[in-house]
C-alpha cells in the first residue's frame, strides 16, 4: 500500500504543470513518458496478428514490450542517481565494454534474417549496437572536453575519435548494420562541429563516409535491391518493392483522420515487420496525419529540449554535458528522420526504430537511458544554478 502511495505520489508529480523552482524539467519527464504510452498503444494494435501467427496469443508482443518498458523505467530510476561526473570518468571502459560486445555478437550472437545482431540472454535478446551508439556518444564528449584545443587547431585531434568511429562501424558492418553506422557517423560529425572542428575536415570526411556508403551499397546485393526499389517501389510491388509499397498503402488508406485504433489492414500480414521497423506506417493508417504530426511533434519536441539543455549546459561552462546533451538530440532527430523517411519513401530501408514507439527492448531501454541523462544534466544545471543564487545572498 505505501508503494502505491508513492508510485501515485510521484506520477501526480511527474503530471503536474513545470514549476520554475522545480528541481528537474518535467516537460522532458512527460514527453518521454507521452512517447512510450504511444508505442505501447501502437505496438499492441500493429502486433495483433502477428502473435496470433507465432504463438495464438493476439497480446503476445504487447506482454514483452509491456515488460520492456518497465524495464526501461527501472534502469532509468537508477541512472537518474549517478552524477555526469561518473559518466565522465568511466566513458572509457564503457566504449571498451561496447566494442567487446560488438566482438561477441559476432562469435556467439543470434541470426535473424541473415543479421547477427543480438546476444541471447535467457529470454530477452541483447542488441550491442544500441548499447554501442550510447557508448560512442559518451566517450567522444569526453573526448571532446580532454581534446578540445586539439580538436580545434589540429587534424589529429579530428581525425582520432574518426578512427575509434571507424573500428565500431566495421564490427556493425561485419553484422550487418549499416542504419547503426550511419546514424553514429552524422551523430559524431554534429558534435565535432560544435566543437569547433575546422570546415575543411568536414567537408573531406563527407566526401569520403559518402563515397563508402555508395561503396558499401553496390557491394551488397541486398543493399542495391534497397536502393533501387526505393527510387521505384511500384516496378517491383510484389519482389524488392513489396514493403515499401504496403508502407505505402497504409499511410494513404489513413489519410487525414486514420481509419481508427486497431482498424489497419495493412498489419493482417501484408506489411512485414508492422510492429518494429514499420510502426510508423500503421500509426499513419490508424490515427492519420493528424496522429502523424502529433507523434513527430513529440519526438522533435525531445530533440529540441535535449538540444536547448546541451546549448544552456555550453552557457554554463558545463563542457562535457553539453556536448552529450547535443549529441543525444542529434541522434534521436537523425534516427526519427530514417525511420520515418524508409517507412514513407524519402529513404531507403535502414532497419531502424523509432526512438521510445518501436517495438524493441534494446532500443526502448537505452533511448529511455539517454532520456534519463538528460533530466540529470538538467538537474545538475538547475542545482548549480540554486547554488549560486544562495552564494550570492549569502
Amino acid at each position: 500500500m505505501n508503494a502505491l502511495r508513492a508510485t501515485l505520489a510521484f506520477l501526480q508529480r511527474i503530471l503536474l504543470p513545470a514549476r520554475p523552482g522545480a528541481l528537474y524539467d518535467r516537460q522532458l519527464v512527460v514527453l518521454g513518458f507521452s512517447l512510450m504510452a504511444v508505442g505501447l498503444v501502437i505496438v499492441a494494435s500493429a502486433s495483433i496478428p502477428e502473435g496470433i501467427a507465432l504463438a495464438n496469443d493476439p497480446f503476445m508482443f504487447v506482454k514483452r514490450h509491456g515488460l520492456f518498458l518497465v524495464m526501461a523505467i527501472g534502469i532509468s530510476w537508477f541512472v537518474l542517481q549517478v552524477p555526469m561526473a561518473r559518466w565522465q570518468q568511466y566513458n572509457g571502459p564503457m566504449l571498451l565494454l561496447a566494442i567487446l560486445m560488438l566482438v561477441l555478437v559476432l562469435l556467439v550472437g543470434r541470426s535473424v534474417n541473415g543479421s547477427v545482431r543480438w546476444l541471447p540472454l535467457g529470454p530477452f535478446n541483447l542488441q550491442p549496437a544500441e548499447f554501442g551508439k550510447l557508448a560512442l556518444f559518451v566517450y567522444l564528449a569526453g573526448y571532446l572536453v580532454r581534446r578540445q584545443n586539439e580538436v580545434r587547431e589540429r587534424l589529429i585531434g579530428f581525425m582520432k575519435p574518426m578512427a575509434v568511429l571507424f573500428l565500431v562501424a566495421v564490427l556493425l558492418l561485419a553484422q550487418p548494420d549499416l542504419g547503426s553506422v550511419v546514424v553514429m557517423f552524422v551523430t559524431s560529425l554534429g558534435m565535432l562541429f560544435l566543437a569547433g572542428a575546422r570546415m575543411g575536415q568536414f567537408i573531406a570526411l563527407i566526401l569520403v563516409g559518402v563515397s563508402a556508403v555508395v561503396t558499401l551499397i553496390i557491394a551488397e546485393p541486398y543493399r542495391m535491391r534497397r536502393v533501387t526499389s526505393f527510387l521505384d517501389p511500384w516496378a517491383d510491388p510484389f519482389g524488392s518493392g513489396y514493403q515499401l509499397t504496403q508502407s505505402l498503402m497504409a499511410f494513404g488508406r489513413g489519410s487525414w483522420l486514420g481509419e481508427g485504433l486497431g482498424n489497419s489492414i495493412q498489419k493482417m500480414e501484408y506489411l512485414p515487420e508492422a510492429h518494429t521497423d514499420f510502426v510508423f506506417a500503421i500509426l499513419g493508417e490508424e490515427l492519420g496525419y493528424l496522429g502523424v504530426l502529433g507523434a513527430l511533434l513529440l519526438i522533435f519536441a525531445l530533440a529540441y529540449k535535449a538540444l536547448k539543455l546541451g546549448h544552456q549546459a555550453l552557457v554554463a561552462d558545463k563542457l562535457y554535458e553539453g556536448y552529450l546533451a547535443i549529441g543525444i538530440g542529434i541522434w534521436f532527430s537523425f534516427q526519427t528522420f530514417v525511420n520515418v523517411g524508409a517507412a514513407s519513401g524519402m529513404m531507403p530501408t535502414k532497419g531502424l526504430t523509432l526512438p521510445l514507439v518501436s517495438y524493441g527492448g534494446s532500443s526502448l531501454i537505452i533511448m529511455t537511458v539517454a532520456v534519463s541523462m538528460l533530466i540529470r544534466i538538467d538537474f545538475e544545471l538547475r542545482q548549480a544554478s540554486a547554488q549560486a543564487r544562495v552564494r550570492e545572498v549569502a
